[in-house]
């Protein structure tokens, strides 16, 4: 098949290509960076150096192709308004992939997609949903993954400054996700033209916030690392106090005390799926000590 792949080759989009290539799939990975060009040929792939925000780009490069994986790179920090971010490459996905006659499309969502507010930049994946639900005659598949195991280094600072993880949840299991998992589920789902999920899940594990502690703690050297719960509004000073533009601080923090109230996992757990992911906590947590070590 001909499949194009957006997101350059970031954490879910280079293990994707290279899996597709392997499989004998004729590649294009979209890039915005003419510095990537040389390694995605060496991946085997084309690569399609231009703008998201220029539709005719995206035309010419979805033209032809028999299948597109779309996601919305994370830009947050460099954008003053996140939802109208997600809002105007969304438009522009859309449009391309009706000009160019693809029939088959896969994007990037994220779980708590089926609200439409209180889920911090999570809403802005539920606008590109709507989107794409009005692209006419195609096979839509939205990939829910669950929360990912490297938005826990955004703690390292935490735990080095106070000696804990400080968040406000945790309480209760929160389902986790690896990027490899997700590239693994989007390659599946990229291949079938027919009786393929309209939403599908992917999560690698779920654990409380007590058991990432100690799992996280175990490998740093740090075994009695506590995960200490603290309020809303402590979360948001403590990511600003971190460095984080406020307007990105509130809107992690209203997501993040989503996953607290249950409300970003609540469709998530009526349609659960297996646990099929390969990398398990214990997995990541030698990624994340090796991060520790050199932060």
């Amino acid at each position: 098949m001909k499949i194009v792949i957006t997101g350059s080759l970031g954490h879910i989009s280079q293990p994707l290509a290279q899996a597709l290539v392997a499989q004998g799939h004729t590649i294009t990975v979209i890039s915005s960076s003419e510095a990537r060009k040389t390694e995605i040929e060496v991946l085997g792939a084309k690569a399609a150096i231009g703008s998201l925000k220029d539709t005719d780009f995206l035309t010419k490069t979805f033209t032809g192709a028999e299948a597109v994986y779309g996601m919305i790179p994370p830009n947050y920090e460099g954008e003053p308004d996140i939802i109208k971010y997600y809002e105007e490459l969304g438009k522009n996905y859309a449009e391309a992939i009706k000009n160019a006659g693809v029939k088959r499309v896969v994007h990037l969502s994220s779980f708590g997609a089926h609200h439409a507010e209180g889920t911090g930049m999570i809403v802005g994946s539920h606008r590109v949903e709507e989107l794409f639900n009005k692209i006419p005659d195609i096979t839509l598949t939205h990939m829910r993954p669950t929360s990912f195991y490297y938005n826990l280094y955004g703690f390292i600072g935490s735990i080095k400054a106070t000696g804990s993880i400080m968040a406000n949840y945790g309480k209760d299991k929160t389902p986790m996700v690896a990027p490899e998992d997700i590239a693994s589920a989007i390659a599946e789902e990229l291949v079938k033209t027919d009786h393929a999920e309209k939403v599908r899940y992917v999560a690698s594990d779920e654990r409380t916030g007590a058991e990432i502690a100690s799992v996280l703690g175990k490998a740093i050297g740090k075994p009695d690392l506590q995960w200490q719960l603290i309020d809303d509004e402590a979360m948001k000073k403590a990511l600003e106090s971190a460095g984080m533009p406020s307007n990105f601080a509130s809107k992690l923090t209203e997501l993040y005390a989503a996953i607290r109230t249950g409300k970003m996992a609540e469709d998530y757990y009526k349609h659960k799926p297996d646990l099929t992911g390969k990398i398990k906590l214990e997995e990541f947590a030698k990624e994340f000590a090796a991060a520790f070590s050199h932060q």
